[in-house]
């Protein structure tokens, strides 16, 4: 789960006076996983503290490395069943007795997923509607007096057998887990109410009722859910994945009227007096999960990403099927109108602008759209004749940063993206630089890149060459933004906006390669005047003393 949808608190105490206790607990982020770990180091056995701790590095250590084709529920109990017979045989080995003994209560959350295991009498509570769940099992004694006698914990016996667990959470959950400590001194009705304020509250709390002399280390960690997680919610509900789709068929209310791209899963349809666009989910997605997790992700992208430079998206409520549905917008992409009119040097520096802003969007969110170009363009007129612009294909937004993303057409590509080197801003700059290199020019600044194609990339001429109308200013912006050397390039975006917007503060721009005379004509003459003065000059004298 995104950790922006988690808040997370922990706290120990030793007991009574002392500095120091057994207990001991960790909590991280690990990529979309949140893994919690309280351990409560067995308090007769000399070791317990370093069993304690060793036990909760060794499972985050573990999860920080997890085989990816592991499921979460084989991962934490063969790391469980693991860090056991290390204890245990260490304990024999050294102290020919169990010595390295702890509880151990372990959750990872991933979606809307919660995971868990305990062994021993550490806990997990599940805090919903007000009310509270205990979801561990205690592995101690039933009967009474004997309470405290354990039945299992790690590093006591060469195998363990973890009680474990799994549920879907919601959002405002609240997840705890605890050491004995906690829950033997507060009733769960104050176990409720400490909940709501947090992992120290809790504890403090719970010291207090000890007049701040408790019995026993008191550990608690609060997980609290502050929104479900969408993507995991719209994967998991229950959809059809149409397989055919054809003219005139009604899906929900909407009458398909026209398939909008050649593998026939876009379409423009009608409901009530609109038009709309709905765009179904790849036939491939029935048995690809990573197919249907593309689409997903894409379809709440289109939901969420809620700008001018989008078209407006909705995922609707009562579907049948999985697809989504988007504002229709009649004008044509920008490859197309290419073809038969030509953009103005203004309506190019708007365009240049709207995609710079569209980028910086997608970058408060840590996105990049990821397939910038001319076909991904839709242009159209306002009441007032004026072009405007927007930006479609959710299918390409991804992560920033990301390396392993195949986002992007070839000859919109930089060098580096052939190099697999991760997507950024400059990356995306490059993409709208050749966007509007080929859009006031009609040529392409390196070609048309095939795919599969390894290019050579070869210094473009200037676009005015092709496009008289280009003044010096946009020459030096468009060849900045996609110079095949990245340290030449814009890193960011708010960079070749500041110029696009400021024409007179633009500086020209040379490759390294560029000779004096080419850089600064009138310095490169100065210089030469001064020498060849100076060599004039010693000339004059020479010739003067051999007279």
């Amino acid at each position: 789960m995104n950790k922006n949808n988690i808040k997370t608190s922990g706290f120990s105490l030793a007991k009574g006076k002392d500095l120091t206790g057994d207990d001991f607990y960790d909590i991280k982020t690990i990529g979309d996983m949140t893994v919690a770990i309280v351990c409560d180091g067995v308090g007769s056995a000399d070791e317990g503290a370093q069993a304690a701790k060793r036990t909760t590095s060794y499972l985050m250590n573990n999860f920080e490395i997890r085989p990816k084709t592991w499921s979460i529920e084989k991962s934490i109990k063969t790391f469980i069943k693991s860090i056991n017979s290390i204890l245990f045989q260490e304990s024999m080995i050294n102290y020919e007795r169990t010595e390295l003994v702890t509880t151990m209560t372990i959750v990872v959350i991933e979606g809307n997923k919660l995971y868990g295991a305990n062994v021993g009498d550490s806990r997990v509570y599940l805090l919903r509607d007000k009310f509270l769940n205990q979801l561990s099992f205690d592995h101690s004694m039933d009967e009474s007096g004997f309470e405290s006698v354990l039945l299992q914990a790690i590093g006591i016996d060469k195998s363990v057998e973890p009680y474990y667990f799994e549920n879907i959470i919601q959002k405002n959950d609240k997840i705890l887990l605890c050491s004995d400590g906690l829950y033997s001194v507060m009733s769960e009705n104050r176990i409720e109410v400490g909940m709501e304020l947090g992992a120290s509250a809790l504890v403090k709390k719970a010291s207090s009722l000890m007049e701040d002399n408790l019995p026993d280390d008191t550990t608690a960690v609060v997980v609290e859910i502050l929104k479900a997680n969408e993507l995991d919610i719209l994967k998991h509900q229950s959809l059809n994945i149409l397989d055919s789709l054809k003219k005139g068929q009604v899906v929900d209310g909407y009458t398909l009227k026209k398939s909008l791209i050649q593998n026939n899963r876009t379409w423009l349809a009608h409901k009530k007096t609109k038009d709309y666009v709905i765009k179904f989910a790849p036939v491939d997605a029935q048995e690809n999960e990573i197919i249907l997790d593309l689409f997903v992700k894409e379809a709440w992208n289109a939901k969420r990403l809620k700008a001018s430079f989008f078209p407006k998206a909705v995922i609707p409520k009562n579907r049948t099927s999985r697809y989504y549905v988007m504002q229709y917008f009649k004008g044509e992409d920008l490859d197309k109108y290419l073809t038969h009119k030509s953009i103005s040097i203004d309506d190019g520096v708007k365009l240049v602008k709207t995609l710079l802003e569209m980028s910086q969007y997608l970058l408060k969110s840590d996105l990049v759209h990821g397939d910038i170009k001319p076909h991904n363009v839709m242009i159209d007129k306002d009441d007032d004749e004026n072009i405007i612009y927007k930006v479609i294909d959710f299918g390409s937004i991804t992560e920033i940063f990301s390396t392993n993303s195949k986002a992007g057409t070839p000859s919109f590509l930089s060098p580096e993206r052939f190099q697999n080197e991760s997507i950024s801003e400059s990356t995306e700059i490059f993409a709208i630089g050749v966007t509007l290199y080929l859009t006031l020019t009609g040529k392409y600044p390196y070609g048309e890149i095939e795919p599969f194609q390894t290019p050579t990339f070869k210094e473009p001429k200037k676009p005015s060459i092709y496009n008289k109308n280009i003044p010096d200013w946009l020459d030096s912006v468009i060849l900045r933004s996609i110079a095949i050397d990245k340290d030449l390039r814009y890193s960011h975006y708010s960079e070749m906006l500041f110029e696009i917007k400021s024409p007179h503060k633009v500086k020209p721009f040379f490759k390294k390669s560029a000779s004096i005379i080419e850089r600064s004509p009138l310095a490169f003459y100065k210089n030469a005047f001064v020498i060849m003065t100076i060599i004039n000059f010693i000339l004059l004298i020479f010739m003067y003393t051999k007279g």
